[in-house]
């Protein structure tokens, strides 16, 4: 088979059809709208995100192969060794941190500067930084030709899916790019779709550019005012329907099917905004139902900062509580230990020598991975 190409001038798209995408572009902004008005009235943000942004990071780096739960990823970052690569496991644990470091990196460096490639490329160099590709020039466009293509594991260039955009090409590639996320656009969320493909397409790193990708979603909403946080999280729907993402992602540059891709990108848009304001939803009905319940549990009056303690870290060595809450030591302990006689913690896994034990907010986790763990 003969491997698709990167098509040199066909980007920005000039043949949309929209009268197929209009139908969906409504639904999709109605339920991004949604989404923000959620967040906008959402108490403890910052708490009740945190853990759905570590899904988003695990998801994002499954797409790419990585095998990691985020049950496993919070308790490898409870264990506290996060420099541990000593087996499979560990080493995508630390790959899905970095995703998330990078996410956050790159929402504190648009208070400095434009979503650019000087954004996408810092970004770029914290993802790799010290994972599997470090030695892949994080941070810098690939500079040697047949150096990146797309394929099975195993195949060459003359056997891969898909060779991406050729080295000579690549900076003016990007200049186009970065172009198209300041231009005018007929509507902001095709725009999105457009570059997403488009990056993707150009694959202009070495490696971790679908994380790259993907990440770019929820920065781009934000500087087009369509959120007010960066905190859309679009990998649940992609690793769900991993397949057609691909394929659809491949017909653009094969088939020059730019209007296939955007209406699969809007459908995914919409069911994702929706499937996060249930989730925020079911978060925020849990927060309010275990304060109640962890008030009159402790009758202490750190009972607010140790539930928010354990939104935010779910899984957590017992010694971090007691050092980091902000709760005095002997409360803590205390706290700890009606916590988990009353079941609103378990012990998944005790004491070992001086080891100390970890403990994790199943409620939370089974609503967050959308499965029963406990």
């Amino acid at each position: 088979m003969t491997p698709v190409r990167y098509r040199t001038g066909h980007f920005p798209p000039q043949n949309l059809d929209w009268q197929r995408l209009l139908p969906l572009v409504g639904p999709a902004h109605a339920a991004v709208a949604g989404y923000e008005g959620m967040l906008k009235g959402l108490p403890n943000a910052n708490v009740l995100l945190s853990p759905i942004a570590s899904q988003e990071a695990v998801l994002s780096s499954r797409i790419e192969g990585t095998q990691t739960t985020l049950t496993e990823l919070l308790t490898f970052e409870a264990e506290g060794n996060l420099l541990d690569e000593s087996t499979p496991a560990k080493a995508d644990s630390r790959e899905v941190l970095n995703y998330r470091l990078a996410l956050y990196a790159a929402i504190d460096m648009l208070n400095e500067i434009p979503l650019s490639q000087r954004l996408i490329r810092q970004t770029h160099e914290v993802l790799m930084q010290g994972v599997r590709g470090h030695n892949k020039a994080p941070g810098k466009y690939r500079r040697l030709p047949d150096t990146c293509w797309i394929g099975p594991p195993g195949s060459t260039i003359e056997t891969a899916r898909y060779i991406p955009c050729p080295v000579e090409d690549l900076n003016s590639a990007m200049d186009g790019l970065e172009f198209y996320i300041h231009d005018g656009a007929p509507d902001t969320l095709v725009q999105l779709a457009v570059l997403h493909a488009e990056f993707e397409a150009i694959h202009p790193f070495l490696d971790g550019n679908g994380r790259m990708g993907r990440l770019f979603v929820p920065l781009f909403m934000l500087t087009k005012d369509l959120l007010s946080s960066p905190s859309f999280y679009i990998s649940e729907y992609l690793e769900r329907h991993r397949d057609e993402y691909y394929e659809r992602l491949l017909a653009v540059s094969r088939d020059d099917d730019w209007t296939g891709w955007c209406a699969f990108f809007l459908t995914a848009l919409t069911e994702q905004a929706r499937a996060n304001q249930q989730k925020i939803h079911d978060l925020l009905e849990l927060y309010d139902a275990r304060k109640e319940r962890i008030v009159e549990a402790t009758h202490s009056q750190y009972s607010g900062r140790a539930l928010d303690y354990i939104f935010k870290r779910p899984v957590f060595q017992t010694t971090d509580f007691v050092n980091s809450s902000g709760i005095p030591e002997p409360t803590a302990r205390s706290i700890l230990r009606v916590l988990r006689d009353r079941g609103l913690l378990k012990e998944f896994r005790k004491t070992r020598g001086r080891q100390p034990a970890i403990l994790a907010f199943a409620d939370l986790l089974n609503i967050v991975e959308g499965r029963n763990l406990f």
